[in-house]
């Protein structure tokens, strides 16, 4: 496979996987940038790996983990919601608001996480790897990548709980 094969069948999905890890569209875009720059340079010994887009999703992992920008966290941006076609002959509006702001709440706690741990639950439950593929890609232990996501969800779970028994959170 060359290396513009790989990027035509694979850029949009690794595209993704940056926004998730990021928060941030613009970011993500960035990232997958000088990701796919450095992976270009690479791109022999990338293509002579068994799992070429596994490697350049370590490269993409990597760099998040390393971006030194600041806080993604002030760069957040608000998307639309797309309304679900089709509730039947009764149209009930969703509330639009309350939804903006539980996705936008998750997002803050989402990014006060270490990017470690925040690249361990993309890895885990947006891409859906299991525990060794995660190792892989991070570069770490099977037990630090287990150790990462279990204090990331009892981070998040600390949070939630209260904002729910609060009334925070629609």
């Amino acid at each position: 496979m060359t290396f513009e094969e790989f990027v035509e069948a694979r850029l949009q999905a690794l595209l993704r996987y940056a926004v998730m890890l990021t928060g941030d569209p613009h970011t993500a875009q960035d990232l997958v940038q000088e990701t796919m720059i450095r992976a270009q340079l690479k791109w022999r010994r990338i293509a002579a790996a068994d799992l070429p887009e596994r490697y350049v999703k370590r490269m993409l992992t990597n760099a998040y983990v390393d971006l030194r920008r600041g806080s993604w966290l002030r760069r957040v941006a608000l998307r639309g919601v797309d309304l679900e076609a089709g509730l039947g002959p009764v149209r009930v509006q969703p509330d639009h608001a309350a939804d903006l702001a539980e996705r936008d709440q998750m997002w803050l706690w989402l990014g006060r996480l270490p990017r470690q741990q925040r690249a361990a639950l993309v890895l885990r439950y947006y891409e859906g790897l299991t525990d060794g593929e995660i190792a892989e890609v991070l570069g770490r232990p099977v037990g630090t990548v287990r150790s990462w996501i279990s204090r990331a969800l009892v981070t998040l779970r600390a949070h939630v709980a209260p904002a729910l028994a609060g009334g925070e959170l629609p």
